[in-house]
């Protein structure tokens, strides 16, 4: 498994790549939901890469950049066990240089939750997509649904600007109590990390009163904050029901939405989601 840093090194060396190359971007500190998408990625292409890049400018000034877990070469380890070819880990000064000063705006599906939390955040997260997309040049790029809003963005992305690429889309793998696996769950101490199936089992009642014949997306709303309401560690930042396209707010269930919930536990933001259908 080749590993590089320079993006000049990475386009010289992919002209001998076979082809399709999957693309798998993460931000480090792999858990078993980046290793699934590594997996089928390698199911998928002839040449997987995965980035490694902790991106400095989809945080906020107040946000965990700092201190956001790393764990490099722990992370080489378990990528080499699944067989990827190449690993892609740039600095910030080699994907920002100086003088760095275009920017990639997705509107509209930005507007509401993660995007009016987390001003500026997709705004990182579609430059930095863009730029790994195109340095790769990828047939195919990963992402996990636990990030659902940044999957509808990337989707959009890639569509509007007519992009080569299929955007592969891959299920939010859990944890035995249905927590969906983040490296920002290493923050969580042991009560909290207790209070955190709250989010899950918020979800899963969501899901089970639209199984169950419930249409009205009001009380799918009312019913997941009562469930994050009584963890008393956990604190809703924000909870919703929405198209999993635009991300536009639901007012009925005809047709499939997405639960959608954003909760601090102690100090640990966690998102995650749930598709509602019947």
């Amino acid at each position: 498994m080749e590993v590089i840093r320079e993006i000049a090194t990475l386009k010289a060396e992919r002209a001998s790549w076979a082809r399709p190359i999957g693309v798998v971007p993460t931000m480090g500190y792999l858990h078993q939901g980046h290793i699934e998408l590594a997996r089928r990625a390698r199911r998928d292409c002839a040449t997987v890469v995965v980035t490694i890049f902790v991106n400095p400018t989809q945080f906020g000034p107040t946000e965990d950049f700092g201190r956001y877990p790393r764990a490099f070469e722990r992370d080489l380890d378990m990528l080499r066990a699944e067989g990827v070819d190449a690993v892609f880990a740039p600095s910030p000064a080699e994907m920002y240089p100086p003088g760095f000063s275009t920017w990639v705006s997705v509107e509209e599906v930005t507007s509401r939750l993660e995007g009016a939390s987390r001003p500026g955040h997709f705004r990182g997260v579609a430059t930095v997509c863009n730029k790994l997309f195109n340095i790769v040049d990828a047939n195919r790029a990963y992402f996990g649904q636990k990030d659902g809003q940044q999957v509808a963005v990337i989707i959009r992305m890639v569509r509007d600007l007519n992009m080569n690429l299929e955007i592969v889309v891959v299920p939010t793998v859990r944890e035995s109590d249905g927590l969906a696996m983040s490296s920002r769950n290493t923050y969580l101490n042991e009560a909290e990390r207790a209070a955190a199936g709250a989010l899950y089992r918020a979800l899963t009642v969501a899901r089970d009163m639209r199984r169950g014949g419930c249409m009205d997306a009001a009380a799918v709303l009312r019913t997941m904050g009562e469930v994050i309401g009584a963890e008393p560690l956990a604190h809703l930042d924000y909870a919703d029901v929405v198209d999993p396209e635009s991300f536009r707010k639901l007012e009925t269930l005809e047709t499939p939405g997405l639960a959608v919930l954003a909760v601090r536990i102690g100090a640990t933001r966690l998102i995650d989601n749930m598709l509602l259908e019947g």
